[in-house]
């Protein structure tokens, strides 16, 4: 069953869809309000219960008490997106890399660090999935689904419990 929660957060309200089935919540997104690809929740049935536990990790992360996350989630998205993402995944909590470095790690060219930006653009889980670390060559802020105040924020609270 199609589910969706909302939740409040520094970065504003937060829309969380999910599927819901017999082993438990499988969360498909994170979406901020007024930023880019929030989905429509459509057929979708609220069942904030259902989230509890998604919603649990995003407050210990927004209060500096988790550095990652241990959800369930769907996978979706082409084999080259899921192979970003997974590179994505793997940027640790307080620092931030560029999209070449994302190329260079999944092996694609040089060339393509154009599509790894679509790539991290199309990322549906947000804050979840760390796409607020990838930054410009020069370390400028550029992209983000959620917006670029938001992602300011998001990687202001990490470096600032990083180095409390």
């Amino acid at each position: 069953m199609a589910v969706y929660a909302t939740m409040n957060s520094p970065v504003g309200e937060l829309l969380l869809t999910g599927e819901l089935g017999p082993d438990g919540l499988a969360l498909d997104s994170v979406s901020m309000s007024g930023g880019k690809k929030t989905p429509a929740v459509g057929d979708r049935t609220a069942a904030p219960e259902a989230f509890t536990e998604v919603i649990a990790q995003l407050n210990d992360y927004f209060a500096g008490e988790r550095t990652h996350f241990d959800l369930e989630y769907t996978t979706g998205g082409t084999d080259f997106q899921r192979r970003v993402w997974q590179a994505v995944d793997e940027i640790p909590y307080g620092t931030t890399v560029g999209y070449g470095r994302i190329a260079e790690q999944i092996g694609a060219s040089r060339a393509a660090v154009r599509a790894v930006g679509t790539a991290i653009g199309a990322n549906p889980l947000l804050i979840v999935r760390p796409c607020h670390r990838v930054v410009g060559a020069n370390g400028a802020l550029t992209g983000y689904a959620g917006g670029l105040d938001n992602k300011r924020v998001l990687l202001d609270l990490e470096y600032a419990r990083r180095t409390a």
